[in-house]
């Protein structure tokens, strides 16, 4: 009986209308890039305890009231602690030079009075507007991670919203629900709302990205799945994450930005009229006429004679009695062979989350200009999808995903054995090291997609993004133990992204290989062979002679 693909292949696989519906989802894609503002909105400038102008203290006095310390090697005025004022205001009416005492042994008190930043860089970030440094400079990095968690929550919720109410109005629903609420954030009154409204913008980015994924993998054939998933929705991402720098440079104050950003959002809503719903979906839930429209429209638009007609009342019926099957979360812990194949993989997900996100957010910390440090961090990323797309297409899947992720790590761990002096290659070999879990992270997508049986494929691969998720959250701490060792967070991330090129080493191999239907007929794991049966293998979808078919992602709203 036919599929879904050859009852549509009349349609062609790369006309006019999929040309236009690859442009205009990857379009919609480019407001999630907007997500990595954060390294500015939360960046922490300059900044050193407030000095009350009422204590009648000479120059001279006020700059020696800050105590000098030694920080990263080197010795600079404390961001957090100022000597007792009322000592310093008896010292100043019986020494009039500073100089001529030793302040080392002087009492010191926090910055009661609140902190004066540097405005060099920033006219506001939400440290600056809520004082979240010293004994607060944990909500900075917090505030990224609560976004995250919204991430987190969209990709969990996401494929049950599209499933249940449609691809397209998932889509533009959780769209408004990004924008709407990134407008409102720009006016919080206060952190915590801040933080609040940072969840649901991360609920709404996420799930309308996966939105666009799965339309777009089920409204495209088969030979631009890949195409899509690697060039169209990653350079897409990449494409707003650039922008930022852009924004950031000429917009300092933090709910400016915000407000700017949030508001280009406005016009991906837009392309309402010009996207369609997936007819896949349509046809699954029993909505024939509506399908068919779309079909003969796209047939229309593709100057294509379709036939009278499209769908047999059996094909319609083994359509809904596949989406029928159920199947829980328990499936991926069935047998051995899974549970290994789902452990592994869900490391690698982690690893790879975790070292992409921790590197991009550090950008502000790097020698040099930070805005053309965050826009190189983002540019890089272009030859990254591009390569990826390359290596899915010729290259055997696993050593398309532990090549870079070897590669990236080893860039990283040198990063610690490069001169102080030699600043611009410590950031140059960070910016390739990304490169590595980029790279990576574009292709596990579709190897996951591959790796597990139709009827857990959705589930599967949802998971595996949850755990990418979890990586997420904990990356902006990354940083933080930087306090020890100024090269401890390159060595863990390094470290660990080695570790995971090791992993996928372990996992069966896809490419040219038909995908399993159910979980029994799942590659087993057999170290760095891999051996399967060809017993059952009519049941498998047939795989053309490039790579790119490999993948047949059906309702992929897990991804």
């Amino acid at each position: 009986m036919r599929d879904y693909d050859e009852i549509t292949a009349f349609l062609g696989e790369w006309g006019p209308y999929q040309k236009a519906t690859f442009f205009l989802l990857s379009l919609s894609v480019i407001p999630n890039g907007f997500g990595m503002s954060m390294v500015f909105i939360a960046d922490i400038p300059e900044h050193r305890c407030v000095i009350p102008g009422n204590l009648n203290l000479s120059e001279a006095w006020i700059n020696r009231t800050i105590p000098l310390q030694v920080e990263k090697g080197k010795l600079q005025y404390s961001k957090c602690r100022r000597y007792r004022l009322d000592v310093i205001v008896n010292l100043s009416q019986t020494f009039p030079d500073p100089d001529s005492l030793n302040m080392s042994e002087l009492e010191q008190e926090p910055c009661l009075d609140g902190w004066e930043y540097s405005k060099d860089q920033y006219i506001s970030t939400i440290v600056s507007e809520w004082d979240l440094v010293c004994n607060d400079d944990w909500k900075g990095p917090l505030s990224m991670s609560i976004f995250f968690l919204g991430v987190l929550v969209g990709s969990f919720i996401s494929g049950q919203l599209s499933d249940r109410f449609g691809r397209k109005i998932v889509l533009f629903g959780t769209m408004a629900v990004q924008v709407g609420f990134g407008i409102i954030q720009a006016f919080s009154t206060n952190w915590e709302i801040f933080c609040f409204l940072n969840f649901l913008v991360g609920v709404g980015q996420i799930s309308n990205y996966v939105a666009v994924f799965v339309l777009g993998s089920e409204v495209l054939g088969k030979s631009v799945r890949v195409k899509f998933c690697a060039l169209g929705v990653g350079i897409s991402y990449t494409l707003g994450y650039m922008m930022v720098p852009l924004f950031a440079y000429f917009i300092r104050s933090w709910w400016i930005l915000q407000l700017a950003l949030s508001i280009v959002g406005i016009l991906c809503i837009a392309l309402w009229w010009l996207i369609p719903e997936s007819p896949r979906w349509l046809l699954i839930n029993g909505r024939v006429q509506e399908a068919e429209a779309i079909l003969r429209h796209m047939a229309k638009k593709n100057h294509i004679t379709p036939p009278e007609v499209l769908f047999s009342d059996l094909e319609l019926q083994d359509m809904k009695a596949k989406s029928e099957q159920s199947h829980s979360i328990i499936h991926l812990c069935k047998t051995r062979n899974i549970r290994i194949i789902s452990i592994l993989n869900f490391l690698v997900w982690f690893i790879s989350a975790f070292g992409y996100h921790g590197l991009s957010l550090n950008t502000p910390n790097l020698h040099g200009d930070a805005y053309l440090n965050c826009f190189l961090s983002a540019a890089c990323e272009i030859p990254a999808h591009t390569a990826a797309w390359l290596l899915l297409r010729k290259f055997p899947r696993r050593f398309s995903t532990s090549g870079p992720l070897f590669l990236g790590g080893i860039l990283v761990l040198f990063i610690q054995l490069i001169p102080s002096n030699l600043s611009a290659l410590q950031t140059a070999l960070m910016l390739i090291g990304k490169s590595g879990p980029t790279t990576a992270f574009t292709i596990i997508y579709i190897y996951s997609a591959e790796l597990y049986p139709t009827v857990v494929r959705n589930m599967g691969v949802g998971t595996s993004s949850t755990a990418s998720r979890l990586g997420s959250i904990i990356s902006p701490y990354i940083f933080y133990i930087g306090a020890y060792n100024e090269f401890l967070p390159y060595i863990l991330i390094g470290s660990l992204t080695v570790f995971a090129a090791i992993l996928v080493l372990f996992l069966p191999e896809t490419l040219n290989v038909p995908l399993p239907e159910t979980i029994d007929q799942m590659q087993k794991m057999k170290g760095f062979k891999c051996r399967r049966k060809q017993k059952n293998a009519q049941h498998f979808y047939e795989n053309e002679t490039s790579g790119e078919n490999n993948i047949v992602v059906s309702k992929t709203e897990g991804i």
